[in-house]
């Protein structure tokens, strides 16, 4: 098809010639090979359309032009000559794609050849590139992110023949949670006379690849400076970096409380203690029981050495002096020690007396728990007769007493004096030792008194 459009199209041209040159005053003659040989008339302008180079030679820079002659593969630039324009790989075509030379030995258009280039990427944060070419088409750009960085997206991007690049900007995100180093775990002894002991302790050390150093850093437990108990506790902090990704450690705080063995308290008395009773730096005080007094060291401390210091103290029966000059003298020897009951009977064969007698004597137990102890006036002279527990007291001494708590030998009466020596109450006649317990428990007993009491009250029964 292509050749027969060809020779129409040189046929047509020497038909367009021969006319011309008819018309001009010029000859044409066709010799070798088809080439215009033309005998000029000096009064007309020569104009060969054969010639090989009617249009100057096409070439396009950093590109190719695939041309054809219908005159044949060696023409290049002949009329009608039709030419296809490409670049070169990086570059684009602008202008025509297609020319074809003129009757007025031009090219029917023009074009060139531009270089292809993409935009400079911009600058990748906490990361950065590599590009092989540049910006032109064809280059590889990679992307690398920084320690503590991952890179999420394309991980290379390609300047493409549109001149774009291929995929789509990275992001480097931080992934990489941050070090803590806590405290070391520590052990606290108790201080003195406590179960509890203050601990200190130092911030934890916090570093993140991406962000540095670390300032949010969160607690789980007692600030340091705190008071902790017995015990172990578990300490816990959290560091969190600017992308919220956190790391944690913790560290244990041990508190020890140094125990001496328990003390046994002394028969017949009992041991009161500071603090726990038997850890580092507590005092125990020994006490004895109404009627009995002690002997040995009045408190022992528990050492740091967890051993007491001192020997323990004893109790023994309370010595009663019946030998005293005043009553005032006989009393003041049972302060803060004994609660007294004082009988006083005209006689011994009293009825009330006899009553009174038979009540109490079942009680001793009773009375002993309570620290009280009994006092006998009974008689007139001169067969009075005083005494407590197994001593006698003297005439003098019984009527002194009678005269200073106001007691009567004409009938039966009963004083109940406390610890201090107060009256706290008088009978006329005789009571149950039941009655005398209750009244003596709502109101003369400490707190202390009745907590022995009730440790001890099955002891009687």
């Amino acid at each position: 098809m292509e050749q027969s459009i060809s020779l129409l199209l040189l046929a047509l041209i020497k038909l367009v010639t021969s006319v011309y040159y008819e018309g001009s005053g010029y000859a044409a003659d066709e010799n070798y090979n088809n080439e215009v040989y033309v005998e000029q008339r000096p009064s007309t302008p020569f104009l060969d359309y054969r010639a090989p180079r009617w249009c100057y030679d096409l070439n396009i820079q950093d590109g190719e032009a695939a041309c054809y002659s219908p005159r044949g593969g060696t023409y290049r630039s002949t009329l009608s000559t039709r030419c296809r324009l490409s670049c070169d790989q990086g570059y684009r075509l602008l202008g025509q794609s297609s020319v074809q030379c003129l009757p007025s030995r031009r090219w029917s258009g023009n074009a060139y050849c531009r270089k292809i280039l993409c935009h400079v990427l911009p600058a990748l944060p906490h990361g950065s590139y590599h590009c092989s070419d540049g910006v032109s088409e064809g280059s590889r750009c990679d992307y690398t992110c920084a320690s503590g960085y991952q890179i999420e997206g394309d991980r290379s991007r390609i300047c493409m023949e549109d001149g774009l690049w291929s995929g789509a900007e990275p992001v480097c995100v931080d992934v990489d949670p941050p070090k803590i180093q806590c405290p070391t775990s520590r052990v606290k002894f108790a201080e003195p006379e406590k179960l509890t002991a203050v601990v200190y302790w130092g911030r934890p050390q916090v570093k993140d690849t991406a962000d540095g150093v670390i300032t949010r850093v969160t607690l789980r437990g007692p600030e340091p400076g705190s008071e902790f108990p017995e015990g172990e506790h578990v300490i816990r902090y959290t560091a969190y970096d600017q992308a919220h990704n956190r790391a944690s450690c913790k560290f244990i705080v041990k508190v020890q409380v140094r125990r001496c063995p328990i003390l046994s308290p002394p028969l017949h008395g009992y041991i009161t203690c500071s603090s726990a009773g038997n850890n580092y730096g507590a005092n125990c005080e020994y006490l004895c029981e109404g009627g009995y007094e002690r002997q040995g060291q009045a408190s022992r401390v528990c050492l740091f050495s967890q051993q007491w210091a001192g020997t323990p103290a004893t109790c023994t029966r309370m010595k009663i002096n019946v030998n005293m000059n005043s009553a005032g003298g006989f009393i003041d020897q049972f302060f803060e020690k004994q609660r007294l009951l004082i009988i006083s009977a005209p006689s011994s064969s009293d009825r009330y007396y006899r009553l009174q007698s038979s009540a109490l004597q079942s009680a001793n137990c009773g009375f002993e728990q309570r620290q009280v102890v009994v006092v006998e006036l009974v008689g007139e002279e001169p067969n009075e007769v005083g005494r407590v527990r197994e001593q006698q007291l003297s005439h003098d001494l019984i009527e002194q007493i009678r005269q200073a708590l106001h007691m009567t030998r004409s009938y039966f009466n009963m004083v109940l004096l406390d610890k201090y020596g107060v009256d706290r109450e008088r009978y006329r006649e005789p009571i149950g030792s039941d009655e005398i317990f209750t009244y003596i428990d709502t109101y003369l007993l400490s707190s202390q008194e009745m907590t022995q009491l009730e440790a001890k009250r099955e002891n009687c029964e």
